[in-house]
């Protein structure tokens, strides 16, 4: 009888090791920062940086700034006229904390500041049920938000005529609120009329294809602060002796030109990625061009250019600075007018009032841009299964 090859082990393997999680601080780190020996390298690199400079960065910011005071004496040394020691350079938000209101509503009339703060809790109390998806009535609150509340705003900020409000010239207007107003009304203009440029740039009607080709084009081939400049210099010249346009709707009208265009080459990018399919599918059950591209084309061509979209909305928010080339001063406007205030005239102001500004275009860009990714991830459904 041939031998038995059937062989049954007598004992368990040995356990293995369970896999590394990622989860951990440690697993992260691993993935993440020394994945490799570039990868840990590079992190000792940028390591080394940052506990080269960050010490001294803290201490400028918060231990050594001055934070209290009315004047530049708490902010210049003693060899300056201040209160400091000789040696000393800490941050001036003293400064900050006293030119706060200038920067936020510039030179609007204080006693009239509270129609500046209704306002903007008027779109905070609009924006924030706006941007939660779980929120109904969607399209009830996009309608107040997008358009119930610049009407409302024209005529609370503005005053005058039968609102019974004093007149507040747009002059006077600055700060973060031009450039709060100057962003939304643009993303709420730039964003509709990009999207009709878009479809004429790709319709089959020659005089249509051409005027949303050379409007583009002519938009994107010169820099904004040209079209602005256009608008508040040249435009003038058009008119009849004695009429005019005001200086804010010009920076208004510029600003949603130029980035309607951009946002037109944005969506126009989201329409070619559709398949071809789609469209077809939408021919075969009968819908018209507007079902079409209401229901089945633009949400989806929206959804893959999302982050195009929001990066228009980013590059239009920090370029409202540019509306000081037509005397209209945004926030960063407004904080470098007052270093010439003798008040305040120190070393150490300048680089406070910028890194202040640019702390706050941080806060909302930031806020934009990680918005932007909580819609991206909800909206990420093509590859579920």
């Amino acid at each position: 009888m041939a031998e038995s090859l059937v062989y049954v082990r007598d004992t368990f393997i040995a356990p293995a090791k369970a896999p590394l999680s990622d989860a951990t601080v440690i697993g992260w780190m691993r993935k993440n920062l020394f994945a490799s020996w570039s990868d840990g390298i590079m992190t000792a690199i940028a390591a080394a940086v940052v506990i080269w400079y960050l010490p001294g960065l803290i201490n400028w910011l918060f231990i050594s700034a001055a934070w209290t005071g009315g004047d530049r004496k708490v902010c210049a040394t003693l060899v300056q006229g201040g209160i400091q020691p000789d040696g000393w350079t800490g941050a001036c938000w003293a400064y900050v904390g006293d030119k706060f209101q200038q920067f936020m509503i510039g030179s609007y009339p204080r006693p009239q500041a509270w129609r500046v703060y209704l306002l903007a809790a008027l779109f905070v109390a609009l924006l924030v049920p706006f941007l939660i998806p779980s929120v109904p009535r969607k399209g009830l609150n996009a309608l107040l938000l997008l358009i119930g509340l610049p009407v409302v705003g024209f005529f609370l900020l503005l005053g005058g005529g039968w609102t019974g409000l004093v007149p507040v010239e747009t002059s006077l207007w600055g700060g973060l609120m031009v450039t709060l107003i100057i962003s939304f009304i643009g993303i709420a203009i730039s964003l509709p009329f990009g999207i009709l440029l878009a479809l004429g740039r790709r319709s089959s009607m020659p005089i249509l294809k051409t005027f949303c080709v050379v409007f583009i084009e002519v938009i994107r081939g010169v820099p904004l602060i040209t079209v602005l400049f256009m608008a508040s210099v040249l435009l003038p010249f058009f008119m009849e002796p004695g009429e005019t346009i005001d200086k804010f709707l010009r920076a208004l009208v510029g600003v949603s030109i130029f980035a309607s265009a951009y946002m037109a080459e944005v969506i126009r990018g989201g329409l070619q990625a559709i398949p071809k399919g789609q469209y077809e599918g939408a021919d075969s059950l009968g819908l018209n061009y507007f079902q079409k591209m209401t229901f089945i084309v633009l949400p989806q061509a929206i959804k893959l250019v999302i982050p195009g979209i929001v990066n228009t909305f980013i590059g239009m928010f920090k370029d409202t600075s540019l509306v000081s080339i037509i005397s209209m001063f945004d926030l960063l406007g407004v904080v470098k007018n007052s270093f010439a205030d003798a008040n305040w005239a120190t070393p150490m102001t300048p680089l406070t009032g910028l890194i202040f500004a640019g702390f706050v275009f941080w806060i909302f860009c930031f806020g934009m841009s990680r918005y932007s990714a909580f819609v991206e991830r909800r909206l990420d459904t093509g590859h579920k299964r």
